[in-house]
């Protein structure tokens, strides 16, 4: 069994598009997934399958998302091994700087440095980004809510055909650590 966090986008906003998420947990379940848990409200839930397809296992989730809440929601699937990996390689000293401060926005496919040249990274210093696998870091000295850099990256022009949904370093550490733990060893509540 291969443990998977799946990464749903844009639910639970202001009271739109709701998924709450002992449902989600009911769903995955009856998906046939194992081991079934949810981190915050936000749409990060981890579980186990035996399989090794990532995009079947997200096509399925949102398939059923949809018939069950009426709504479309991207997910992305991702592995435990590859969560360990970008966490990994986080070019900024994660270590020394606050949950709020650094965020990775993970995407469905690669994306290459072209997709943003047109962002001049001197003119949002000290806020920094980096490409990583499938993956884009974020540094936000002054957190999330204030960065222009942040919303110089999300433009819908830039994201285009690009499933892209983005977690706070807090979030990160907790599905890396989350899908770590065997299936077995797994009966702990929600956090």
């Amino acid at each position: 069994m291969t443990m998977y966090a799946a990464l749903l986008r844009g639910i639970n906003v202001s009271g739109h598009r709701r998924v709450p998420m002992a449902e989600l947990r009911t769903l995955l379940t009856e998906l046939g997934h194992g081991d079934v848990r949810t981190h915050l409200q936000s749409g990060n839930a981890v579980f186990s399958n035996p399989s090794d397809d990532e995009d079947a296992l997200a096509t399925g989730l949102e398939r059923a998302i949809e018939e069950r809440f009426g709504f479309p929601v991207p997910c992305l699937v991702r592995n435990a091994s590859y969560l360990a990996a970008v966490a990994e390689a986080c070019p900024f000293p994660a270590a020394e700087l606050e949950g709020r401060q650094l965020h990775i926005t993970y995407f469905g496919q690669p994306v290459d440095a072209a997709r943003f040249a047109g962002i001049d990274p001197a003119a949002h210093l000290p806020e920094e980004f980096r490409l990583g696998d499938r993956a884009l870091y974020l540094h936000t000295p002054d957190g999330l809510g204030r960065s222009r850099l942040a919303d110089a990256l999300s433009r819908p022009s830039l994201l285009k055909d690009v499933v892209a949904t983005s977690r706070n370093w807090n979030t990160v550490r907790a599905l890396v650590e989350m899908t770590a733990q065997a299936p077995a060893a797994q009966h702990g509540a929600d956090a």
